[in-house]
């Protein structure tokens, strides 16, 4: 995929957090870093992120752990 170079202005706290983190060999570079913080805020706010998350879920698996332990407990519920 193609790149644009673009200039941004970023908190000076912020930087520091984040020239510590490619310090710490946690990215290659400040570019990176930053690409990889803006696509992760784009899925997020995009619903991606979750709606991938929920694909690897089994329905039935999930149900099975809403389900354990209530059979225990359904005689002891009062009825409605």
């Amino acid at each position: 995929m193609p790149k644009t170079k673009v200039a941004v202005t970023i908190d000076s706290d912020v930087l520091g957090q984040l020239d510590e983190l490619v310090a710490q060999r946690r990215f290659p570079s400040r570019s990176q870093a930053i690409e990889a913080a803006v696509s992760e805020k784009l899925a997020r706010l995009t619903g991606a992120r979750l709606a991938r998350e929920v694909a690897k879920l089994d329905p039935d698996e999930e149900r099975g752990y809403a389900e354990e332990g209530m059979a225990a407990e359904l005689g002891s519920w009062p009825e409605y």
